[in-house]
């Protein structure tokens, strides 16, 4: 074993948040094939910035901000988690199901479908992060 590996095992929330980041990283792929391909058919990269919900460079570029904005919140959920040792099925399901809506909310909005649905993943996912983190808090 590496002196200087680390003695924490891979818990839920960790797992959540490798998902979470895997997850980022596939969508800047994802946004950067399409760009290249939009620059290869003659587009302006003043593109990128155009708001326009029919856009998919633009609809992948919202959702890359979307997760880089809200990364920094679940990591540190899952800090306090680690740090307190606050464990458990509620927290494993709750981590579960605000991975679940997270990822659903980023297909949501790459596919174009109803910013109801949006909103409504978002709801769901800010109610996980607040109860855990009164999980982990008291």
């Amino acid at each position: 074993m590496n002196s200087f590996a680390s003695t924490t095992d891979m818990t839920f929330p960790l797992w959540g948040l490798a998902i979470f980041i895997i997850w980022t990283i596939a969508v800047v792929v994802l946004l950067l094939a399409v760009r290249i391909r939009h620059l290869s058919a003659g587009g302006s990269p003043k593109d990128f910035g155009v708001p326009n919900d029919e856009s998919l460079l633009w609809r992948l570029f919202r959702v890359q901000s979307n997760l880089v904005e809200n990364l920094p919140l679940y990591l540190g959920v899952v800090f306090l988690l680690t740090v307190r040792g606050v464990s458990g099925t509620v927290v494993d399901s709750l981590v579960g199901v605000y991975i679940g809506f997270r990822l659903m909310h980023s297909v949501i909005h790459i596919a174009g479908l109803n910013p109801m649905f949006r909103l409504i993943c978002l709801v769901i996912q800010l109610t996980c992060l607040v109860v855990l983190t009164a999980l982990a808090i008291f």
